[in-house]
């Protein structure tokens, strides 16, 4: 068989599949729709995020998904959190609360990850351009908070040999003890991060034995394998950490 009928065949096949899968969903409705995301598959022209509420996924766009964790951070210093009318309660709720009985993660968006991106030089805090943004708009949402893996002049020591903290990337927002109340509050940074990912250039997301990839296009949270299981710390149990692209030759 010649590679130009393989192809056509292929292509009548891809065709073929994606018209059962309309039909499908004509007939049997969101539920079919739902069932699919709710499994971590990604749809073609599917939500940028999603979050999981105890009536099922609901899929954001980013604008959305920003605008609700901004909301919920804000309200939760007793500030006033922009327009939210047009969001499910449940997706506020469970963004403020976090999964039933426990916090964990329940907002995920799809990763993307710049490769245009310049090198960038320390700054006099320590670190780059980008990530004295993130660190700067975290700062306006979220207000003061306990900072660390970074320093004038940059930091040499302390973490993993290929750590990003050593090239000014990485910040460290600590939630200690480790309490599920801190955990919660934790995870509403976490979420924040992610759905400010793209706008913000973030590379990693990491905190309470998971991590988010922007390298990762399906953009779920996975499990992390500290080095030292038993470490609370090496686990990111007690703090969130977020580092940036690094640009320059990929």
């Amino acid at each position: 068989m010649s590679r130009t009928v393989v192809t056509r065949a292929r292509l009548l096949l891809g065709v073929l599949l994606l018209g059962a899968l309309a039909t499908a969903a004509v007939l049997l409705g969101p539920a079919v729709l739902g069932a699919l995301r709710t499994e971590g598959l990604p749809l073609p022209g599917g939500p940028d995020c999603t979050v999981e509420t105890s009536d099922g996924v609901v899929g954001l766009d980013r604008a959305q998904a920003q605008r609700a964790t901004t909301a919920v951070a804000r309200a939760a210093r007793g500030m006033a959190a922009p327009d939210t009318s047009d969001l499910d309660d449940a997706v506020l709720q469970r963004l403020a609360e976090g999964p039933d009985g426990d916090a964990g993660p329940v907002l995920s968006c799809r990763g993307s990850a710049a490769t245009d991106l310049p090198r960038e030089e320390l700054t006099a805090t320590g670190l780059t351009p980008r990530a004295e943004r993130v660190r700067t708009e975290m700062t306006e949402v979220f207000g003061e908070q306990s900072l660390g893996g970074f320093a004038p002049g940059g930091v040499g020591q302390g973490h993993g040999g290929d750590s990003t903290h050593y090239d000014g990337r990485a910040v460290d927002v600590f939630f200690r003890p480790v309490t599920e109340e801190n955990r919660r509050e934790g995870w509403i940074l976490a979420h924040w991060l992610v759905a400010h990912a793209d706008e913000l250039d973030i590379q990693y997301v990491i905190f309470d034995d998971r991590f988010w990839s922007a390298h990762l296009a399906r953009g779920q949270w996975h499990p992390y394998d500290a080095p030292e299981p038993a470490n609370e710390i090496l686990r990111h149990l007690d703090h969130v950490h977020v580092d940036v692209l690094g640009g320059g030759p990929a």
